[in-house]
């Protein structure tokens, strides 16, 4: 990621997600008019004039409400001021001045970061007479504009870029970071996904509490620590499409798939005590159809009561009895809260990224792969017999396998499967879905 950090920050409602949303030229973050929509920081890079820097989106400041959200929200609005190098302070000129953009307003002439006033919803000659009272909050550098309608965004991001410093580095910083293996954090609500981001990094990057549905919005954080490095995506839970009925949830949904297909391996989260669902083996499958790294992971094992030698064996016999045909996957047992077993699951999620990778010399895959179909022939169909001459792998960017022989069309199901599982023995391909096509020789 770029080195440079721009916050958008001020009170609920004054339209930062829609101008995040305009400064990236994509929809990232979630727009409505339910205050509260944006509950955790939400990052990405914008480019402007041949200069790139972060952006983050933060949830709506309300300084002194006991509400359990806006209590979280004033934590994170801290915490990104803190991570910024320039703040976007937002006030709305349709409501004009109000005692949460007063005291937003104290709050940041006491900081020692740069705060560039942007006034919104600036949309016609009146509204631009209206706007000269935000003038009154003290700030050097005001812009008026409409995150809406996209007018006067230019003249801030021309502003933006003259306060980032000339740096050579940044542009291979935003490439380092493309190249980095990404790392989704999948599965149903109230799992513990954002608890095990937290975990992880140390810090509360989320906002973590027991009530469903908390994470709206996917969260991409860069991991750098004891020589790994890597960036996770925190999703928004998968629920069954009868359960979706906001249309924040629908957006949520859609963005978790999109987080998904960002990702190279994706760690899917189950809850112990209640065992795998058919919701989590329809993310498994989705994930799995994308061609993406899978890790599983039993997360809340602390509070299975019988931990005797052979419950785990059990319990991960029976899973991939569930997963089946896909079982060749890593299946860890953690514990979020008590921190168990969390720093394996990224290695295991890292080794799996290799294994993605991994491309197989044409000449070794043939060795292994005719003297195994010699030993077990396909079928005979109408009396011929299918003869299988070669083997190659793809360069595709998920391992794919292409097998020429007489009759592509007539290898069915089993000896498929048999193929693949040749395949998985005798070349570590744990964790990652493999593609196998037939074709003319």
């Amino acid at each position: 990621m770029a080195g440079f950090t721009v916050a958008i920050v001020g009170r609920p409602n004054v339209g930062k997600s829609t101008l995040f949303n305009r400064l990236l030229e994509q929809r990232k973050a979630i727009v409505d008019d339910v205050s509260g929509v944006t509950r955790d920081r939400q990052y990405g890079v914008a480019d402007w004039n041949g200069k790139s820097f972060n952006v983050i989106d933060t949830g709506g400041f309300v300084s002194r409400s006991e509400d359990v959200f806006e209590r979280e929200i004033r934590k994170q609005v801290k915490i990104a001021m803190e991570e910024a190098n320039l703040l976007l302070f937002m006030c709305d000129v349709a409501t004009g001045i109000t005692d949460l953009d007063a005291e937003m307003a104290d709050i940041l002439r006491r900081s020692s970061k740069p705060v560039i006033l942007v006034v919104n919803k600036v949309d016609n000659a009146t509204r631009q007479l209206e706007a000269t009272e935000f003038y009154s909050l003290g700030f050097e550098k005001v812009f008026f504009m409409s995150s809406m309608s996209g007018s006067g965004s230019g003249e801030l991001l021309d502003e933006i870029t003259e306060q980032i410093p000339e740096d050579d580095e940044t542009k291979e910083a935003v490439e380092a970071a493309e190249a980095l293996p990404k790392i989704a954090i999948i599965g149903q609500p109230n799992v513990g996904k954002s608890s095990l981001l937290n975990a992880l990094i140390g810090e509360e990057r989320n906002i973590v509490s027991d009530i469903p549905g908390t994470t709206r919005d996917t969260i991409h954080t860069h991991y750098k620590m004891f020589q790994k490095d890597f960036v996770l995506i925190d999703t928004a839970g998968l629920r069954r499409k009868n359960k979706v009925q906001e249309d924040l949830e629908f957006y949520s949904v859609i963005r978790a798939i999109k987080a998904m297909d960002e990702a190279d391996v994706c760690l899917l989260l189950l809850d112990a005590t209640k065992g795998i669902t058919a919701q989590d083996l329809s993310i498994f499958s989705l994930a799995g159809r994308k061609g993406k790294g899978l890790v599983v992971l039993v997360n809340k094992w602390d509070l299975i009561d019988d931990k005797s030698t052979n419950s785990a064996r059990d319990y991960e016999k029976d899973l991939k009895g569930r997963l089946a045909p896909f079982s060749d996957v890593p299946v860890i047992f953690t514990s979020v809260v008590e921190k168990q077993r969390i720093f394996k699951a990224i290695e295991e999620a890292l080794r799996v990224y290799e294994n993605r990778k991994r491309k197989v010399q044409t000449s070794k895959l043939n060795e292994v792969m005719l003297k195994a179909i010699e030993s077990f022939h396909p079928p005979v169909v109408r009396g011929i017999p299918i003869k299988i001459k070669y083997v190659t792998q793809l360069p595709t960017f998920t391992p794919a396998f292409a097998f020429f022989c007489n009759l592509p069309d007539d290898v069915k199901q089993p000896y498929r499967n048999y193929l693949e599982n040749q395949l998985r023995s005798n070349f570590d391909f744990e964790g990652v879905p493999l593609k196998l096509f037939f074709r003319k020789k």
